[in-house]
């Protein structure tokens, strides 16, 4: 394994946590996720990435999705994070928040004598 594969495998069990983060806070349009998640090449993402996980987490109920018009603009498609995601992303961030702390602990190991 190198390390682009070790990366797409972190970044795979991260980008679900930090989509619902987001959405925790507004709703966004898929393309505007995408933008926003730029921000940070570890986790950006492209759009056959984006829509078919924001499909999966609206199919399984943790959002939901709603057609808005924008002045001139054609109409996107918003998601919003549903009262299921909440709970599914507390759950989420205390383990994340665990695993962190946990890794942080081991790379700063020193045995004791």
């Amino acid at each position: 394994m190198n390390i682009d594969d070790w990366k797409s495998q972190v970044k795979r069990g991260t980008l679900e946590l930090c989509i619902l983060s987001l959405l925790s806070k507004k709703d966004f349009y898929g393309y505007e996720l995408i933008e926003v998640l730029g921000s940070w090449s570890i986790v950006s993402a492209n759009e056959n990435t984006m829509y078919p996980l924001l499909r999966r987490l609206t199919k399984e109920g943790y959002l939901e999705s709603y057609w808005q018009e924008n002045n001139d603009l054609p109409k996107r498609k918003y998601y919003h994070i549903t009262d299921l995601g909440i709970r599914y992303l507390t759950e989420m961030t205390v383990l994340w928040k665990t695993l962190t702390k946990s890794v942080n602990d081991i790379q700063n190991y020193k045995e004791e004598f």
